[in-house]
């Protein structure tokens, strides 16, 4: 059983070697910190600490670092969290509020993140097995080029272009348009594809070609993001990073460029539906608990944000284990506040 003192000098001795990448010895914690005890006093409670497998000496005789077991127990109970500056606020909203379309304001996210953190960033994009149809637009380009737009209420949009063998009727695509809209909006992604199927039914033989050429357009839009996908950015941050991790630093790349791997985990530190240990909002998983996906010398951080549709993804940070949790967590749940809201109000 750890005493209060130990779970302070625990709490200290992580938040030093974050800070240094140095050992963490009882004489420094005296100096360093205001216990009021003794280096032998302190020496006594790293010793209690090092029996619950929370530090370990990486040398003989040097000071102690933390462990796996050690981080997770700080990210836990102990880890305080700073609040962003108003600086940081300000940025965030400035640089995020003036973004374009979804897939903008998500390549904002990562690189934001990643400067805020110093690690690699990651936001997946809204879910769209809960999205539903907002609108769709046909755009005559010339007589025989039409683009046909995909817009989901979560903010997505698929556009594609079409080379047709007749020449356009502008009447007859904006009654196409219309007739779309009416029956497409509002629905979700499966029912919308399925009528879709047999628009064309609907039609005089004569439009039924242009029918059916603009419906499997529609189809392969519906269909083109159906599965979940990641942005990142800031993978460089891991380079300059390279002496926490042992051995070479690849198969952490090779890992991260993987993105069935990476959703897979972000899934399972899902809090709703894992019962994964949540702290101040964010869900961390540690060295050993990513060891399963290639990632057992990193720890990873993420949060929840709810787009306009009412879907839910997630974005977070990756970095090693050995990383300022405190002011990642609060940089993760200020931006997943933000994003939220930023979503939420298109």
């Amino acid at each position: 059983m750890v005493s209060e003192r130990g779970l302070d000098v625990l709490k200290v001795i992580v938040q030093d070697y974050v800070a240094s990448r140095e050992p963490v010895g009882s004489k420094s914690i005296v100096e360093r910190h205001s216990f009021g005890v003794s280096a032998a006093t302190i020496r006594n409670d790293m010793a209690l600490l090092e029996e619950e497998e929370l530090i370990v000496a990486p040398h003989t005789s040097s000071g102690r670092v933390p462990t796996d077991k050690g981080y997770r127990l700080f990210v836990d109970q102990l880890a305080d969290l700073r609040p962003l500056t108003g600086a940081q606020r300000q940025a965030i909203e400035a640089f995020l509020g003036q973004s374009v379309d979804l897939d903008d304001v998500l390549a904002r996210t990562v690189r934001l993140l990643s400067q805020l953190t110093q690690q690699v960033a990651l936001v997946q994009y809204p879910s769209l097995s809960r999205s539903r149809v907002r609108h769709i637009e046909l755009v005559p380009l010339s007589s025989s080029r039409l683009m046909t737009v995909f817009i989901t209420d979560s903010g997505r949009v698929e556009q594609r272009i079409l080379e047709v063998a007749v020449a356009i009727d502008v009447e007859f695509l904006g009654d196409l348009r219309g007739r779309l809209n009416a029956a497409l909006g509002g629905r979700g992604l499966a029912e919308a594809a399925t009528m879709l199927a047999q628009l064309h039914q609907q039609f005089p033989p004569t439009q039924q070609p242009m029918v059916r050429l603009v419906a499997t357009s529609l189809i392969e839009q519906v269909a083109a993001n159906r599965q979940d996908k990641l942005v990142m950015a800031g993978t460089a941050n891991l380079v300059r990073t390279e002496d926490d991790f042992s051995g070479s630093i690849f198969p952490v790349l090779e890992a991260i460029e993987e993105q069935v791997t990476l959703l897979k985990l972000f899934s399972e530190m899902a809090v709703d539906q894992t019962g994964a240990p949540l702290s101040h909002g964010v869900s961390v998983s540690i060295g050993r608990e990513n060891a399963e996906f290639g990632l057992g010398e990193t720890s990873v951080l993420t949060s929840g944000y709810g787009a306009s549709g009412g879907s839910l993804a997630r974005l977070g940070v990756l970095g090693p284990i050995r990383m300022d949790y405190s002011n990642n967590m609060a940089a993760v749940r200020a931006v997943a506040r933000y994003l939220t809201r930023l979503l939420g109000e298109e």
